[in-house]
């Protein structure tokens, strides 16, 4: 496993926070503010400065309107997408096969996914990685860094209330390298790949394209 700047435990605990801040919003979510607002406090402060971002969003935010954020945000934008795989091999066929590697990493590590979840979505990554395999899931995160540094990059330029606890995970991870920053200049200027297949055949939905590219 790389070197990390922070101990197993601040890195679990900020993941599993982020995971749970950035799933589909709903009352249950608002009930356990209070508890990620402690988690986000006890963590060093570059790494829970960002959670309590979203949390502040969340708590002071009407649910709905928050839903609808949320959809508009992550559902209907490529670039604000959270399927990992999506960024590295696009619409293409080749996605099927990440996405079959990931699942055989969850399954040797004893987690079966049910059925309408994929296993790159960036919430059961995090999840797997704090509670179940930390080295495996940072493996899966650094395998598809180029994507999360777009993402992160993109929910900073609209102003996402989520770009906070996205924030915290890429502080928990090593340093960009140069290949990582070429990746991601690459994924600005020209997007994910694209072929004759559908995303829904792995799936996920159709999403509408961002205005003036990927």
């Amino acid at each position: 496993m790389p070197t990390l700047k922070y101990s197993p435990a601040e890195i679990t605990n900020a993941w599993q926070a982020a995971s749970i801040l950035m799933d589909y919003p709903d009352e249950s979510l608002l009930q356990r503010l209070d508890l990620l607002g402690e988690v986000a406090a006890s963590l060093p402060v570059k790494v829970g400065a960002g959670l309590r971002e979203t949390i502040r969003h969340l708590r002071e935010g009407d649910l709905r309107e928050v839903q609808s954020e949320y959809v508009d945000t992550f559902d209907t934008r490529r670039r604000g997408c959270l399927f990992l795989t999506y960024f590295s091999n696009g619409e293409t066929r080749k996605r099927g096969l990440a996405l079959l590697r990931i699942k055989q990493v969850y399954a040797k590590a004893g987690l079966n996914l049910a059925d309408d979840q994929l296993p790159d979505h960036l919430c059961v990554v995090l999840e797997f990685g704090a509670i179940t395999d930390l080295a495996s899931g940072l493996k899966i995160i650094l395998d598809n860094r180029a994507g999360l540094e777009l993402l992160r990059l993109h929910l900073g330029e609209v102003g996402s209330p989520w770009h906070g606890a996205l924030q915290s995970v890429c502080a928990t991870l090593p340093p960009l390298k140069g290949k990582d920053h070429e990746a991601v200049q690459r994924l600005i200027a020209e997007g994910p790949e694209e072929e004759q297949v559908g995303l829904n055949t792995y799936g996920m939905p159709d999403l509408a394209p961002m205005p003036g590219g990927a």
